[in-house]
Formats: structure tokens, C-alpha cells, sequence
């Protein structure tokens, strides 16, 4: 197991290097000065000088990443180019709410997924399963950003059931998790069908196992032999979705963001391409890809820790 653990950790490492490098790659591939871009036409000449020589873009450009190489791996990202703090800080700030919403929209979508594939994998050609085929489809098919606008429309506007904008008064846990419903199931939805059906594919290739047979055959309750033998197996792959889906759930986040104007990391990175704001950018996809390469690394890991067979294939 800690073998696999450094292999898996150095492909991590791997692949956020290739962001790092990426990342520079794209700020340089912008046509013009960055310095202007950022700073915008009007600015003088001494504050052109100025950011150039505090973000080094007056060095060679090998320079320049060496700089910023060592920097992000120290933890610092540069500086707001206009409030002149600490692009960690203003992360730090939003991170939180990012989270929150992400893990609540998986949250409620692998507690409701994950049963209705079993249910849906245990009686199959039945009215359940056909309904629940119907709806996985249909949650999958329509975009995150649709559900979002139908969700503030109806729930807010039309039904005024839930607040409509924002994350929340700070200190009132009630509030935020009111605030929190709407985006939530906005970003999750789509994840329950994707969930549905993998759960519901992986259970019926299991149940014609032969120790699901044996199980059946020496008496074993329906329920101790769908929960205890063929789902512990089953969910293997569901794990490994899982993981890849906080990074759909990471783009999808950016959409509900906007739309119902929570001040998370997605909206802080659009308001700052918007802006030219090159390190909140840089800052925020950099820890939006490591947050992505964290949850991938936890969920192999458990796989490894589930399946002997992982750690001995690698």
C-alpha cells in the first residue's frame, strides 16, 4: 500500500507541474504587454514598471518561470493586482464556500443515487427500474447552468420558497444552508442519474457472479447479500466517478456561482478573467486543479484499500 501511495503521489506531483506549466504558458500566449493587459491602457508608465518588475516580466522568460515556479510551490501566488493582497488570502475567503457547495450538491447525489441503482439493479425490466432509467437519463441530459435558472425561477421567484442570491448571513448556519439548497441541487442533479446507472451497471454484472449464486443457494437474507457481497464490489467503480465527478462538479460550481451570486472561487475566477486579473486567475484554477488531484488521489486510494488487485497491478 505505501508503495502504491508514492506512485500515485508522484503522478499527482506530475500532473501539477503540467498545470503549472500551463498556466505560465497561457499567460505568455496573451498577445500584448501583460503588464497593460492587467493594468489597463491608461495606466502610466511608472505603474507598467512597476508590476513588471514585481511580477518579473521584465526577465527572460525562463526567468520568469523559475520565479513562478518557486513561488507557487512555496504557497505564494502572487498579489490581487488591485487590492494588492495576497492571492491566497483572497482564495482562503472563498474557498469555503466553493466547498461547501460542492460537497453538499455530490453529498445528496451519491445518498440518493447509489440506492435507486440498487433498487433499480435488484428487480430489473421492473416498473422501478424502467422510471428510474427514464429519469437518470433526463437528470443527465440537461445542463447543470438549465437547472440552475428553472430552480431560482420556480423556488424563488415564483414559489418563494428559498432565497434567490447570495451565501448567507455570516454566523446564522440556517441562513447559509437555506442559501446552500438551490445551487446544491442545481450542480447534483445531473450526478444522481450519472450515479443511478453506473450503480445499477455494476450491480447486475455482479449479481451473476458465482458467489452471489452461492450465497443465494445456502439461504443468505436478499438483503445481507445485496449490502454485504454485491454492492461492496459493485461500488468500486461508483468510487472512482465519484471522484472524477467533483470535477465536473467544479465547472458546474463556476455556473451556479454566477447565477445565484455566491461568492465562491468559480465566480472569483470569472470576475477576474473579466477584469484581466492574471494571478486570481492563475491562483484560483491552480487550487480549483489541486482540490480536483486531491479528491482523485483519495478516491484510488481507497479503491487500493478495498481491492488488493489495485496495488499489485502498478
Amino acid at each position: 500500500m505505501f508503495t502504491y501511495l508514492l506512485k500515485r503521489l508522484g503522478l499527482a506531483a506530475l500532473v501539477v507541474m503540467a498545470v503549472l506549466l500551463l498556466l505560465f504558458s497561457m499567460l505568455h500566449m496573451i498577445p500584448g504587454n501583460p503588464a497593460i493587459l492587467a493594468l489597463g491602457t491608461r495606466a502610466s508608465p511608472e505603474a507598467i514598471a512597476e508590476y513588471s518588475a514585481r511580477m518579473h516580466l521584465d526577465k527572460p522568460v525562463l526567468t520568469q518561470f523559475v520565479y513562478f515556479l518557486g513561488n507557487a510551490v512555496q504557497g505564494d501566488l502572487g498579489q490581487d493586482v488591485f487590492s494588492n493582497r495576497a492571492v491566497t488570502s483572497v482564495i482562503g475567503e472563498r474557498i469555503g464556500f466553493s466547498l461547501a457547495l460542492i460537497c453538499t450538491g455530490m453529498g445528496w447525489a451519491v445518498l440518493l443515487g447509489v440506492p435507486l441503482g440498487c433498487l433499480a439493479a435488484v428487480r430489473p425490466g421492473s416498473w422501478l427500474d424502467r422510471v428510474t432509467g427514464v429519469f437518470s437519463v433526463g437528470m443527465i441530459a440537461v445542463p447543470s447552468f438549465l437547472v440552475s435558472i428553472w430552480a431560482l425561477l420556480l423556488f424563488s421567484l415564483e414559489l418563494r420558497w428559498l432565497p434567490a442570491i447570495g451565501a448567507g448571513e455570516p454566523g446564522d448556519l440556517a441562513d447559509q444552508l437555506s442559501h446552500l439548497v438551490l445551487p446544491a441541487f442545481a450542480i447534483g442533479l445531473g450526478w444522481v442519474g450519472y450515479l443511478a446507472r453506473m450503480v445499477r451497471a455494476s450491480m447486475l454484472e455482479v449479481m451473476g457472479e458465482p458467489y452471489i449464486r452461492s450465497a443465494r443457494a445456502f439461504g443468505l437474507k436478499p438483503r445481507r447479500v445485496v449490502l454485504g457481497y454485491a454492492l461492496r464490489v459493485a461500488i468500486l467503480p461508483t468510487i472512482t466517478l465519484i471522484g472524477m465527478g467533483f470535477g465536473g462538479l467544479i465547472s458546474s460550481a463556476v455556473f451556479a456561482e454566477i447565477i445565484f451570486a455566491r461568492p465562491g472561487v468559480g465566480k472569483m475566477i470569472f470576475d477576474a478573467v473579466s477584469d484581466r486579473n492574471f494571478p486570481i486567475v492563475q491562483g484560483g484554477v491552480l487550487v480549483a486543479t489541486g482540490f480536483y488531484i486531491l479528491v482523485v488521489l483519495i478516491s484510488d486510494l481507497l479503491i487500493a484499500w478495498l481491492d488488493p488487485r489495485v496495488r499489485s497491478s502498478l
